[in-house]
């Protein structure tokens, strides 16, 4: 999946995969040692994520039900517990400055593209 902010004209990330099941989510980033620029994990549902054991920081934007940033964490390190706030169903997990490059903020729109679309 591709996700663009049409909010800033960005391309936020090329490659990110999406965590729905249980097993999936709790799992999450654990046990990799970064991730790639261009790379994400969508996790859904999910209002709060947590760094706990994780080998390198990341941004984290929770998003509501129709892509709108609700909250954004820049930079995150290790052993840190995030709260998306209110009406956070979605956290999109990226490589630490990639908010910071696209201009990512609350209030903006992302659009999630399946695999083979661009717009």
């Amino acid at each position: 999946m591709r996700v663009v902010n049409v909010s800033k004209g960005a391309v936020v990330a090329e490659r990110v995969r999406e965590a729905r099941s249980y097993w999936s989510r709790l799992v999450g980033l654990l046990g990799r040692r970064g991730l790639a620029e261009g790379e994400g994990l969508l996790i859904v549902p999910c209002s709060s994520v947590h760094t706990m054991f994780m080998r390198f920081p990341i941004d984290v934007a929770f998003l509501d039900r129709d892509g709108r940033v609700v909250s954004a964490y820049g930079s995150v390190p290790p052993f840190r517990l995030l709260m998306g706030g209110r009406g956070a169903r979605m956290a999109l997990e990226l490589p630490a400055g990639a908010l910071a490059r696209t201009g990512t903020a609350p209030g903006d729109w992302l659009q999630l593209q399946p695999e083979g679309t661009s717009g």
